[in-house]
């Protein structure tokens, strides 16, 4: 049970992540052992091709992009920079608080277009649900920093894909 982890809140927007957390503790398939630099570059191939899953024109974006569907949140993506071989995005949900708008995850995203990999360069410090601030803050290692935030994006990549969000136009 999340009975300490569930924000009702959140799931009465019916657009939080619940799924996604439920298996955090998952690694993608790998033969590699976890943790590791090479299990950290399989991580960084996975988030990769469920990127391009959202993102199928990734290479040619730029600016900023919505998807809507049924029963989630809207998913913002802001084309930050482009070179010849990277892609640096911001990917964000919106929620609205009583406070105001908050972005979570806020994640700030660079895709290496002839490594085909990707990974999470900055993941925003206000996470409001208490399952995504302990899995980003929970080491401080950075090869272990890496692999937890890099974990995240790969489970929300999937969610997001799941839920059928895609980004092709404006």
């Amino acid at each position: 049970m999340l009975s300490d982890e569930y924000d009702p809140d959140l799931t009465a927007r019916g657009c939080y992540i619940i799924g996604m957390l439920l298996d955090s503790q998952l690694v993608p398939e790998t033969i590699v052992r976890p943790k590791s630099f090479v299990g950290l570059m399989a991580l960084y191939e996975s988030n990769y091709l469920r990127l391009l899953r959202l993102l199928p024109e990734l290479s040619r974006l730029d600016g900023c992009f919505r998807s809507r569907v049924a029963g989630d949140c809207d998913l913002f993506v802001e084309v930050i920079e482009t070179s010849r071989y990277t892609v640096t995005l911001s990917l964000t949900y919106q929620l609205a608080t009583d406070e105001g708008l908050m972005t979570d995850p806020d994640m700030t995203v660079r895709a290496y277009l002839d490594g085909q990999q990707a990974e999470v360069l900055a993941i925003g410090d206000k996470q409001r649900h208490s399952a995504l601030r302990r899995l980003v803050f929970e080491h401080r290692e950075e090869l272990d920093r890496r692999w937890r935030f890099n974990v995240v994006l790969n489970k929300w990549l999937e969610y997001l894909s799941d839920q059928g969000h895609l980004i092709l136009d404006r």
